[in-house]
């Protein structure tokens, strides 16, 4: 379609005529495709502009008397777009839906959370009718392995008519994104804009000296060669390692740095970081520290100092932002929410933002930096997701981060996303991306992540119990199966398998040709073919034995260690000699069933929690027994603290000597084959050398081509056989059930499953169906619910239902929870589907306060007895998802029953004070 007439795409021009700036290439060519009818995927960079063909994807909707959903994958970004749309297109026009929020929702104009949009869908609710245009924002969050399927869901599931613009990061499949998407949903046109309308420079920080990372490209030099770590940068750094081996080593050194760099300010002093960063013209900063704990160990360092970065009318517009957030707190609530050093820190022109700050706090940073009226912000990844908060430059003080489960460093992609909040369109010639550099940081390694510039999209897409539920109510089983092989999973799939099978064609022609050379090379040596054949494949057999022994043997040491830890009981001795937590142990609570068994113990340096098969080099042992009265409350500190004692005083060693596996049994057969290699005529035979790394060379391409086989015959089925056993769970709970026609169909009782989403859907299901939360006060079933959705921050899990304060309805309450959580996994077990993860108590004390109507004080201090230290953002979030579960219940079981009733007064005993006023 030609750019060049005005009158070609009437509703464009309308578009930019109310701009206030000329709109780019890609931003043109997207809104192009959309008015002619087209859906969209636009790629480009973070700050390039992608949601402008949102927002003209909005202003034709309206134009065109349709409906326009917004979508963004968290509630921070959903408000933010809402409040922008709202002064465009007016309160009449613009609404807000965010599970927990809910604002004008009949508007045209709707933003949500894309699960709100995922949840209509299934429920065919009646605000999908009318819908024109559906904007995606952060698309590629369909990767994210927790939350990524529904993306897929909201593509699959939406009526064709609907056009789709899909906005996402730099992804470097945004091709193979875009035929999947043209495949599901008709024509699609893919736009793919590479660059940054502000140039990201790039630099390291090295104690007070700022360095380019890269040579600056010679005049008349091919700009797309790769470019060359700065020389005086790497020179720089040598010479002061130099100076660091002069004065003890480097090694020593090194050490230092890292322990230094273990303290909870992680080793960089801010103040004069920030001091180097205002005199380079780099202000304002963006500091990205990938903990929560960090961020506040960096603010409190800048309060520590002398650091002030306003003049006293910017402290006063601070100041008026600042209550204007402040107004709907109770005033009671200041001291625990730490009020004063919060604004002390605004005053002064730098702040923290994270998950765990109030979100009040978290909006009021934002709109100060937005102003300007913040320099400096240390905050976690959480702030590179979309949210409008750009700034000059971006500091990463560490490369590495924790990703719930372990350290990992950083990807391009990751870098990127960070980094391209740097460079504010309209106000920075030029954007600055600012490393610290520490002896762990090389140079060359920050080059790579910031010259590779995008990440491929791989989907996360997996059938989940509500999701199994909800499609075959609507398309049934056969329909099902056909929309799991639409799903981009199944796509990128079938892409891999075309590649393995081209792999599998060219690597039997080589094995082929392999036969003939080996063939002629023997002939040549005068050696029978058919005899070194018979050698090197007894050779193979032995290798393939040896293997498959270490296998077995490996194996059925992890037997015996289940054995032994499934029969260990209360109050015996064992020893730990393998893993992170080593000594003499004392068994508080036997183990639980299944495959990984894990004792609850005690060691003799006080650690408790629970040990499992990877804790054992061979099986354990009982060394004695110590006494533990029946009555005593092992989750106690107190108890805990009589129990090292009496173990201390038992007399019981610890074996002595280095752990050794215990030798292997003989193997006959194994035996057997080495003594025909041994015997065999060409065992003896010399100058083979060159037959001998050609069978090689034919061996591990005969392994390539089984191995090739066996994955395209086993990857296009596997999510169908994921798919079959979550059905076949669902069919043993009776919540699907044959209908008479060889199909299935939902039950009654599967229509709650349905309305439950929730990583424990199937758990929360069960509860209802068992009757275990029935009678429950308002308050109790707040704190029974709040089970299946908290994940303690700790390693040990602690707060067991015995240690539970509170009254014996939800105590009892709890115990069923338990219960039922156990005969549910039996189920997910026989079927090898993932087991659901175990209830935790450590929100119940503090949620069945706050709904009692305690006060905040009172709510955080009784998280803090059960050993859970919540910060006013995390209890703020958790009372979210409480209330978000509890209205799931409400209208998931039938308006008459109890429950719902209970429900329906547990939220409204939740929803109030600081969590009432977060919610808007």
């Amino acid at each position: 379609m030609s750019t060049d007439s005005p009158h070609s795409d009437p509703q464009l021009t309308a578009f930019t005529s109310r701009l206030s700036f000329g709109i780019d290439d890609f931003q043109r060519r997207a809104c192009e495709a959309l008015e002619d009818g087209r859906g969209v995927l636009v790629c480009a960079p973070t700050g390039a502009g992608k949601t402008i063909v949102g927002e003209f994807a909005v202003h034709l909707a309206l134009a065109e008397g349709g409906k326009c959903f917004y979508t963004t994958p968290i509630k921070a970004l959903s408000n933010q777009k809402y409040h922008d749309l709202l002064q465009v297109h007016g309160q009449e026009n613009v609404g807000l839906l965010t599970g927990d929020n809910s604002i004008n929702s009949s508007a045209p104009v709707v933003v949500m959370t894309t699960e709100v949009l995922r949840n209509m869908i299934y429920a065919d609710s009646a605000a999908l009718d009318g819908l024109s245009h559906v904007v995606m924002d952060e698309v590629h969050f369909l990767a994210d392995r927790f939350r990524g399927a529904v993306w897929e869901e909201v593509i699959l599931g939406l009526d064709p008519s609907v056009r789709v613009a899909s906005l996402s990061a730099t992804v470097s499949n945004a091709e193979e994104f875009g035929d999947w998407i043209t495949t599901v949903r008709g024509d699609t046109a893919v736009i793919v804009d590479e660059h940054r309308p502000v140039p990201l420079h790039q630099h390291m920080l090295v104690g007070n000296r700022m360095f380019e990372l890269f040579e600056r490209p010679r005049r008349g030099g091919d700009a797309k060669a790769k470019r060359q770590v700065n020389a005086d940068l790497s020179r720089y750094i040598k010479h002061r390692m130099l100076g660091a081996d002069a004065v003890g080593g480097y090694e020593d050194r090194l050490s230092r740095e890292r322990r230094r760099r273990g303290n909870r300010s992680g080793g960089v002093n801010r103040p004069r970081m920030i001091a180097n960063l205002e005199a380079e013209g780099l202000l304002p900063a963006i500091d990205f520290i990938f903990s929560r704990a960090g961020c506040e160990a960096a603010l409190n360092q800048c309060l520590r100092s002398d650091l002030h970065l306003l003049e006293p009318d910017e402290v006063a517009r601070v100041d008026a932002v600042v209550d204007a957030h402040l107004s709907e707190l109770a005033p009671g609530d200041a001291d625990v929410l730490g009020v004063d050093d919060w604004r002390w820190a605004l005053r002064r022109g730098f702040a923290a933002h994270h998950a765990g700050m109030l979100p009040t706090f978290r909006q009021a940073v934002e709109e100060l930096f937005s102003r300007g009226l913040v320099k400096v912000v240390f905050a976690t990844e959480t702030l590179a997701l979309g949210i409008n908060m750009p700034a000059r430059s971006v500091v990463l003080e560490r490369l590495v981060k924790y990703n719930g489960e372990s350290h990992v460093d950083l990807t391009p992609g990751e870098y990127t996303q960070l980094t391209g909040r740097a460079g504010r369109r309209g106000i920075d010639v030029e954007g600055h991306a600012v490393v610290i550099w520490t002896p762990e940081v090389v140079p060359d390694r920050v080059a790579g992540l910031a010259g590779a510039r995008t990440f491929p999209l791989r989907s996360s897409f997996a059938p989940e119990y509500n999701m199994a539920m909800n499609l075959i109510d609507r398309l049934g089983v056969d329909g099902s199966r056909a929309l799991l092989r639409r799903s981009f999973a199944q796509f990128q799939t079938d892409r891999s398998i075309v590649g393995q099978a081209r792999r599998l064609d060219d690597a039997t022609r080589t094995l082929r040709k392999l036969d003939a050379e080996l063939d002629a090379a023997a002939a040549r040596r005068g050696v029978d073919v058919e005899r070194f054949t018979e050698y090197v494949g007894l050779r193979e057999e032995i290798r393939r034995s040896e293997r498959a022994q270490r296998f077995v043997r490996r194996v059925d040491g992890e037997h015996a260690v289940t054995e032994e830890l499934s029969a260990l009981s209360r109050g015996q001795v064992i020893s730990v000699e393998a893993g992170r937590h080593r000594g003499l142990a004392v068994v508080l609570e036997a183990a639980w069933k299944g495959a990984d068994p894990k004792p609850l113990v005690l060691l003799d340096d006080g650690w408790v929690g629970r040990i499992g098969v990877s804790d054992f080099v061979n099986p354990p042992a009982v060394l004695g027994e110590i006494r533990i009265p029946k009555k005593a409350d092992t989750r106690s500190r107190h108890a805990r603290r009589e129990i090292a004692s009496a173990l201390a005083k038992s007399g019981i060693e610890r074996p002595r000597g280095r752990v050794k596996k215990r030798a292997a049994e003989p193997n006959v057969e194994l035996d057997g084959l080495r003594r025909r290699l041994r015997t065999h005529p060409m065992h003896k035979a010399s100058g083979l050398d060159e037959l001998y790394r050609m069978s090689e060379r034919r061996a591990r391409v005969e392994r390539d081509v089984v191995s090739l086989e066996k994955a395209v015959r086993e990857r296009t089925s596997q999510l169908e056989t994921d798919f079959d056993a979550v059905v076949a769970v669902l069919v043993e709970l009776n919540y699907l059930e044959a209908d008479g026609e060889g199909s299935l169909r939902v039950t009654p009782t599967g229509t709650v499953l349905r309305r439950i989403y929730s990583e424990s859907d199937l758990l929360v299901a069960e509860c209802i169906r068992a009757g275990v939360w029935n009678g429950l006060s308002p308050s109790d079933l707040a704190a029974v619910v709040s089970s299946v959705l908290f994940v303690s921050r700790r390693e040990s899990y602690g707060a067991g239902v015995d240690s539970m304060p509170g009254n014996p309805a939800m105590r009892d309450a709890l115990t069923g929870t338990l219960r039922v959580w156990e005969a549910t996994n039996r189920v997910q077990e026989r079927h090898g589907v993932v087991q659901t993860r175990e209830p935790d108590t450590g929100f119940c004390a503090a949620v069945s306060a706050w709904a009692s109507g305690r006060t905040l004080r009172e709510a955080l201090g009784a998280a803090t007895a059960q050993g859970n230290q919540l910060s006013p953002g995390d209890f703020v979030r958790w009372n979210r998802q409480v209330i978000d579960l509890l209205e799931q219940i409400r209208l998931g079981v039938d308006p008459a029953d109890p429950l719902a009733g209970a429900a329906k007064r547990a939220v409204s005993g939740v929803r109030r004070g600081v969590v009432a006023s977060e919610l808007g």
